[in-house]
């Protein structure tokens, strides 16, 4: 795949980042979709909000990734910040996926996550199970769907059903770390919720992978082989920072202090596995979870 020309949007997230330094490494050019006006010559000006966007910035653009949204952790939700999630996703992934029709790329890879399949339990789930119940899954099932212009017009779609990313810098591990090197880290409610994870090298890796082989599209759950559950991560981390992990955040207090996201985003879990990128061969660096944890706090002091 040498020599290829990559339109992103959401170029300066955690996974945007690391994934532009990837591809500039491996000698492909990245055009960068920003909503400001451009201050270099890798950058394209769009406003999905207005479905601003010269299609002509897609000539000889060879992917299209899509990585926009409001995170979802950041604010309490409120009815207003619901819409704004969903705003931040839907509206700029419709436009996009118009314009990769119109322009005629090839393919488009676009941003989803696990929150599709709802609270799974301790069931297992891949690709295939049907999505669940609740507003992310709901955000999840509308995000995807906005890429039906891309599919219609013969682009090769692959949604990227992303879980936690364990990173060296930022992300949700960014804010964890100072509370577990503080002795604070604590198991969230009964702590039998599976969190499906992955390093953030293989994160961009399975991206670059789904570029890459043809033969993959649609659902593709960007998860480690092996899920494990909050009270499982709780205690993996601690061990990572040298730290101890006694204390427990009830159920209770987590939904007083952020209302709804602490039932779905805290409280439930998916026990996701990669089944579509193992069976097209892909190979993980980093195969549980205490190999991701110690990969992305290698850089911490020692306890």
């Amino acid at each position: 795949m040498a020599g290829m020309v990559v339109a992103i949007a959401g170029s300066s997230g955690l996974i945007g980042s690391a994934l532009t330094t990837a591809l500039r490494t491996a000698d492909h050019r990245v055009i960068r979709l920003v909503r400001r006006g451009p201050s270099s010559a890798d950058e394209v000006f769009w406003n999905p909000d207005t479905g601003e966007f010269d299609i002509a910035a897609l000539a000889g653009v060879d992917v299209v990734v899509n990585l926009c949204g409001v995170g979802v952790g950041e604010k309490r939700w409120s009815g207003a910040f619901k819409q704004s999630l969903r705003d931040s996703r839907i509206g700029p992934t419709e436009v996009l996926a118009a314009a990769v029709a119109d322009a005629g790329v090839p393919v488009l890879l676009n941003a989803s996550a696990v929150g599709y399949y709802g609270d799974t339990r301790d069931r297992v789930v891949d690709e295939n199970t049907p999505h669940g119940t609740g507003f992310l899954a709901r955000l999840c099932v509308d995000w995807e769907v906005a890429t039906a212009a891309a599919a219609a017009a013969g682009a090769r779609v692959v949604l990227l059903r992303t879980g936690l990313v364990l990173s060296p810098s930022g992300g949700m591990l960014g804010r964890l770390r100072p509370l577990f090197g503080l002795g604070l880290g604590a198991r969230l409610g009964n702590g039998r919720q599976y969190l499906p994870w992955i390093s953030l090298e293989d994160q961009v890796r399975a991206m670059l992978f789904a570029i890459s082989h043809g033969a993959l599209s649609g659902a593709v759950n960007v998860t480690g082989p092996a899920p494990v559950t909050n009270g499982e991560f709780t205690s993996a981390l601690g061990r990572a920072l040298n730290r101890p992990t006694p204390m427990i955040a009830p159920g209770f207090a987590l939904r007083a202090v952020l209302g709804e996201f602490a039932d779905e985003g805290l409280l439930g879990g998916q026990r996701a596995i990669p089944a579509a990128l193992e069976q097209a061969g892909f190979v993980f660096h980093h195969t549980t979870v205490g190999e991701a944890l110690a990969y992305a706090t290698a850089g911490s002091p020692p306890g």
